[in-house]
């Protein structure tokens, strides 16, 4: 039987007043459901600003516990409206042990499962090896009163590992709440090669496994606190893809989104059958993949 889900996306542009953030947040959960979302997604650490471009202590009073206000606030949303939520918050699981964790919650407002970001970025104004600690959930898919989402975050996006860890144990949506822009002092033509890449390579993911996969990004530019960068640009093109890396909406890159995408699951079933790469992987000849580099 054909199982269709609607999966409303929410790009959205940050201030540094989290409560405006949030209500807006909820504004936009709101109306998406009004539309007629059952899922609903939003970018990666979305309640403020991106404060990875410096590393500053003071930041940490940011981070909150799981179960807390967040899970709660969000919570009460997903209750009142019967959609799934998809969280992406910073953790603070003890004094000193901070996570970048996706936290699903479920339509009756409980935590359905939650995710802790694996791939940890250090790269000029993306500090955030400094905030976080890898995750050490692994990569499970969360089953949900709509389907069993595969959860990652934004760096997970690049590697196929991640993407394929979660197709093994059954995922039937990857799922990747993300926050990435341009380096204000590359030229236009090296943007948009990463730009496309990014996109390259999760339509890829899509390929690979046979799966839709759904990323929301965030949008606008946001200034660098300490001036020694010129901030980042937050690039937009939040995407749903089918699992022959179809496009079923790309958002702008320079523009705030609410949008509604209907996603067929069973569709995955008969393009595994075209291109059946799971069961032709051969397993027996992967054990270097475990190594860092084969020599």
């Amino acid at each position: 039987m054909e199982k269709e889900l609607k999966v409303g996306i929410l790009q959205q542009h940050n201030v540094a007043d989290r409560t405006e953030n949030m209500r807006r947040l909820a504004e936009g959960i709101r109306q998406l459901a009004a539309e007629g979302a059952q899922l609903i997604v939003l970018q990666e650490l979305h309640n403020g600003l991106y404060f990875c471009q410096t590393e500053n202590v003071d930041v940490f009073d940011q981070a909150e516990p799981i179960p807390g206000p967040s899970t709660e606030f969000y919570g009460s949303l997903a209750r009142e409206l019967n959609v799934v939520i998809v969280t992406s918050l910073f953790e603070r699981r003890a004094a000193g042990l901070y996570h970048n964790t996706a936290v699903v919650i479920e339509r009756d407002g409980s935590i359905a499962g939650q995710y802790r970001k694996m791939h940890i970025p250090d790269d000029p104004a993306y500090y955030e090896k400094f905030y976080f600690t890898p995750g050490d959930l692994g990569f499970h898919p969360i089953q949900t009163s709509v389907g069993r989402l595969g959860v990652l975050v934004c760096w997970d996006q690049w590697y196929p590992e991640a993407s394929r860890l979660m197709a093994l144990q059954g995922a039937e949506l990857l799922i990747y709440p993300t926050a990435i822009g341009y380096e204000s002092s590359d030229t236009p033509d090296e943007q948009e090669r990463q730009r496309e890449a990014w996109t390259t390579v999760q339509r890829g993911h899509a390929v690979a496994n046979g799966l839709p996969v759904v990323t929301v990004n965030r949008v606008g530019h946001e200034t660098d606190p300490s001036g020694q960068t010129n901030g980042i640009q937050f690039w937009g093109s939040s995407m749903v893809v089918g699992p022959q890396g179809e496009f079923l909406y790309r958002a702008p890159k320079d523009e705030e989104t609410r949008q509604v995408v209907t996603v067929s699951l069973s569709r995955s079933e008969q393009v595994r059958r075209w291109w059946p790469f799971l069961r032709d992987r051969r397993i027996d000849a992967y054990s270097d993949i475990l190594r860092r580099f084969v020599d």
